[in-house]
């Protein structure tokens, strides 16, 4: 009996829909950007893994809420949200991470911003200054 193996390159277009959104939009994106192949990277960039992303994490041991890596964090603010920015519906972030997240370009679309851990004293230089002001919210969540 011969054996056929498909890859994921072989897959249609639909069929690649369908396996990636059952992953976080965050873990699609940082998958396939920049990985030298320009179908994937087309994939990607699509709105329905664009438009909302989170960047928290909940651990499973505690429930509690934190920030993702600074690893996965950088790779966003340097190659992947410049990219997507204009696509940006809903932002999910850790007080933390506020600052590299908001930074990293300018949010059009940006109709929620959800803020996990807020901090008092961190969050509100944000509100304040440049950053929050190249923001274009329609809606603060």
């Amino acid at each position: 009996m011969s054996q056929r193996i498909a890859h994921l390159l072989d897959l249609p277009i639909e069929i690649l829909f369908l396996i990636l959104k059952k992953l976080d939009n965050i873990d699609v994106l940082y998958s396939l950007f920049g990985i030298n192949n320009q179908r994937l990277d087309i994939v990607a960039q699509q709105q329905i893994f664009s438009n909302i992303l989170s960047f928290v994490a909940i651990s499973q041991s505690t429930d509690d809420i934190c920030s993702i890596s600074d690893s996965i964090l950088n790779r966003f603010r340097i190659d992947i949200l410049p990219r997507i920015q204009q696509n940006v519906k809903s932002l999910s972030v850790e007080s933390a991470s506020i600052e590299c997240i908001l930074g990293s370009g300018i949010y059009p679309s940006l109709t929620e911003l959800e803020i996990f851990n807020f901090n008092r004293e961190i969050v509100p230089r944000y509100f304040t200054g440049e950053i929050f002001m190249s923001v274009e919210l329609k809606r603060l969540a």
